[in-house]
């Protein structure tokens, strides 16, 4: 067509009708001349230019492990100390064995870090045992009291569930009562008395007015107000 029959065209059909009739024309004729692409899946990711690329970037994805502790975890039940005493009674031999292991060294050893080191052993050693009886125990009596009151709930009597403090003063009792068949109550309450008699010598008042006599500033400062 000749420029004035598009322009006549123009006048006829208006201008915005007449630029969309163009532009349509091009875009056909562009996409007409353009094959049609098809996208491979297998095609190497694109990434944007406009976004920095990470230095780690994670380009296959990785399972992490978990890690699960049993002490924690429901997965592995409930803790039951009896239970768990029954099943690991077979390790109080073995520390038995090398309680006396460590023993034997000791007497090897008279001196020096060796001997400190398993002077140190024996006692952690002494202190386990010791915790592990009293645990124990307290697991007898609370036992013990689990019995009673299954026996008078059979009886018809209402079960009776002691305070705390009352748990306290039985476990004290039933701690006096072995160490009164062990003998070792006398020594127990010479401790706890000279304990006590060194926390109450602190607060008594001739410790303050000693602390005071050793500073003349302060005893002057004292007497003044």
């Amino acid at each position: 067509m000749s420029f004035e029959e598009l322009l006549e065209l123009q006048n006829q059909v208006g201008t915005k009708a007449y630029k969309q009739l163009a532009n349509g024309d091009s875009t056909k004729k562009q996409s007409s001349r353009q094959p049609a692409c098809i996208a491979d899946k297998h095609r190497p990711l694109e990434m944007s230019a406009k976004i920095r690329v990470p230095f780690l970037r994670q380009v296959v994805p990785i399972n992490k492990k978990v890690a699960r502790d049993p002490r924690f975890d429901d997965l592995s039940g409930e803790y039951n100390p009896e239970v768990f005493d029954k099943t690991y009674q077979f390790l109080d031999d073995i520390r038995a064995k090398e309680k006396q292991l460590v023993k034997k060294q000791l007497k090897k050893h008279r001196s020096g870090e060796q001997h400190e080191r398993l002077q140190q052993l024996l006692q952690r050693m002494e202190q386990q045992e010791t915790a592990q009886r009293k645990r124990k125990r307290e697991q007898e009596l609370r036992l013990a009291q689990k019995r009673e009151r299954r026996a008078l709930a059979q009886q018809g009597h209402r079960p009776y569930f002691p305070k705390k403090s009352e748990q306290r003063q039985l476990a004290l009792a039933e701690k006096f009562k072995e160490l009164k068949r062990s003998k070792k109550l006398e020594s127990f309450l010479s401790r706890k008395r000279r304990r006590n008699a060194g926390k109450d010598r602190r607060h008594l008042p001739l410790s303050k007015i000693t602390e005071l006599s050793s500073s003349p500033a302060t005893v002057s400062e004292h007497m003044d107000s």
